[in-house]
């Protein structure tokens, strides 16, 4: 039985990732980028098709795992009856190289392990060319791609693989350095494994030191914080999804995709949870790469884009993969990225509009971007599409789609007002009134007193829970509160939030899938804004619960097999973390939450020195 999806880790560079198991496997790596193809691909497949494992030959070994305190240094302990040894792992990047720095390192005792290679490029389809180089490194070359092992340990060839069998006394170093490489560049230098790992351990701290401590929750939020950045592209800026494709949302069902690109929806919650926690550069680079990406002609706005800004992302299958836990087609690309969903334009429009309000320098070219894009919405308002959930039946009039539409119009109008821009205001006030008004005539079932799915459902969507955040309707509306109560008791299974009924058949897939961990933190961010502040933070810890050891998440659970789903780590859901915890942490009078920041509407628990911070902003 292969591992589960919460017995993975992430080790990466801030270009890509690695997920290395319990076991002491990766099982998953792509070079040079978080889309690239990975050349270790047994997450998705057999162990064939590409892993590198180190771990104890006991297999009785007792097993656990960290990281390094404020880093993505991680170490895997391996206790046996003969002594104990940690294999540290991180990764680097230097003249053109990209490494995986792996140290075995004697704690007690011996401890006899041993360690299995096998390389292969193309998402596990080709096998390389494997020479032994006269300076002791092994090479493994196919097409492009170039990879090097260096270590002191004897290695052998076993059919098409690499092993060793080995031992380490305490206070015994053995290391492992795997090095990627284009194969026409030159041979890169050796590393000396101690100093990158010691390099990394301090880059890491360092900049998490950076970062603003969180009153209550702060390993969690670090953590998040860490995932976070670890998902950055260090040059581009843009923060991808997740760092896997196609884990699935079902065991066994077909509902994987790939997340390993970058989603406008996704803006202004990650700046929110960026400026929160004191990272400005970070949240600078992510407005700048969102500028980039979007420029252009308004009607071509898409979804999402590539690492960096890149807007073709055919999809396909690799039918070689058979999937994790035999959960296929394996997915490649994402065919949504050609998908019409109106609600971007009001994700883009209110990231910026957040970024004026958190005070960051003003960018010249941001606002005739903006006002080509609502100029643009001003004659699509009122289409139908594919909605958030990226939809694969029919286009309909999604509510939340209608909901950021009016967004993007509402912060149009207040940059006006706040900061002087110009702009067609009374005639942008005229269309943002109008969408209000249809969605409140079309959008509302006033018989289940509940906002609905789209014009005419009788279904609910968890996407509901966003009217309050951006400031759509005022907490206290009984309409809000409906729709919040209305999901509370038709969306929740264990406590936990799933985006709507599988089962209505409206996304035109197949099968169903696990609670979405985003909606769950939406719903508790929705609970301090109507005052149950009791009832958002035992949801919030509930949670927090639901993280590995490590402290990582995806992007859904299933509450029956209790086990996470979906690509991992998830992004959507660290961010959930970080934003609910300031919401939360925020207590006192005088502190804003992000939730009220961004909708313009206080907390029943908030007083006069909030009032008056979110009055001086507006301003």
């Amino acid at each position: 039985m292969g591992l589960r999806i919460e017995d993975y880790a992430i080790i990466g560079n801030c270009e890509t990732l690695a997920m290395v198991g319990r076991n002491g496997s990766i099982d998953w790596l792509g070079f040079p980028r978080f889309d690239s193809p990975a050349l270790f691909a047994a997450l998705l497949g057999e162990p064939e098709q590409g892993h590198w494992q180190i771990a104890a030959r006991d297999a009785d070994a007792r097993i656990s795992r960290r990281y390094r305190d404020g880093t993505l240094v991680l170490e895997t302990r391996f206790d046996t009856p003969q002594g104990s040894a940690v294999l540290i792992d991180c990764m680097s990047r230097r003249d053109g190289a990209r490494e995986v720095v792996r140290m075995v390192r004697g704690l007690s005792g011996r401890v006899d392990l041993c360690m299995r290679l096998v390389l292969r490029f193309e998402y596990g389809s080709v096998v390389p060319w494997v020479t032994r180089l006269d300076d002791g490194r092994w090479s493994a070359i196919a097409g492009p791609e170039r990879v090097l092992l260096t270590t002191p340990v004897s290695l052998e060839a076993e059919g098409l693989s690499t092993v060793a069998n080995f031992s380490v006394d305490a206070g015994e170093d053995l290391p492992f350095v795997l090095s990627w490489s284009r194969s026409h560049k030159p041979l890169p230098r050796p590393s000396v494994a101690s100093a990158v790992i010691e390099h990394e351990t301090e880059r890491w701290a360092e900049w998490s030191a950076r970062g603003r401590r969180h009153p209550v929750y702060e390993d969690a939020v670090r953590r998040s914080l860490i995932t976070l950045k670890a998902l950055t592209h260090h040059e581009t800026g843009g923060i991808v999804a997740a760092g896997t494709t196609s884990l699935p949302e079902q065991i066994g069902g077909a509902r994987n995709w790939d997340y390993r690109y970058c989603w406008l929806r996704d803006s202004t919650f990650t700046l929110s949870a960026l400026l929160e926690a004191g990272y400005l550069d970070e949240a600078a680079a992510w407005r700048e790469w969102l500028l980039r990406a979007v420029a252009g002609s308004p009607d071509q706005l898409r979804i999402m884009y590539g690492v960096a800004g890149e807007r073709r992302l055919t999809e396909y299958e690799i039918p070689w993969l058979p999937g994790y836990a035999q959960s296929s087609p394996v997915r490649v690309g994402n065919a949504a990225s050609d998908q019409l969903q109106l609600d971007v334009f009001g994700e883009v429009m209110d990231a910026l509009h957040y970024c004026r309000i958190a005070g960051l320098p003003p960018l010249d070219s941001a606002w005739a971007l903006q006002t080509a894009l609502v100029e643009h919405l001003e004659t699509i308002w009122s289409d139908a599409d594919d909605g958030i959930w990226e939809m694969r039946g029919p286009r309909r009039n999604f509510v939340h789609s209608k909901i950021m539409a009016w967004v993007a119009m509402d912060r149009a109008v207040r940059d006006i007002e706040a900061f002087g821009l110009d702009g067609p205001l009374q005639r942008w006030k005229a269309v943002r009134d109008r969408i209000h008004a249809e969605v409140c005539e079309r959008g509302y079932d006033a018989r289940r007193n509940s906002f609905v799915q789209f014009y005419g459902s009788k279904g609910l969507d968890a996407s509901l829970l966003i009217m309050a955040l951006v400031g759509f309707l005022p907490p206290d509306d009984p309409r809000v509160r409906g729709t919040v109560e209305a999901i509370e008791r038709e969306l929740l299974v264990d406590g936990f939030v799933r985006r709507y009924r599988t089962e209505d058949q409206v996304d035109g897939l197949q099968g169903s899938e696990g609670a979405f961990l985003a909606c769950s933190f939406w719903l508790a961010d929705n609970l301090v804004l109507i005052g149950r502040r009791d009832d958002a933070q035992t949801l919030f810890e509930k949670l927090l619960a639901l993280r590995n050891d490590v402290g990582l998440l995806a992007e859904e659970y299933d509450p029956a097999a209790r086990r996470q789903l979906g690509n991992f780590p998830q992004a959507f859901s660290h961010i959930g973390i970080v934003n609910t915890a300031h919401n939360l942490g925020a207590a006192s009078d005088d502190a804003a939450k992000p939730v009220e920041n961004r909708s313009g509407h206080r907390a029943p628990a908030a007083g006069a020195a909030q009032r008056r911070m979110r009055t001086a902003s507006a301003k």
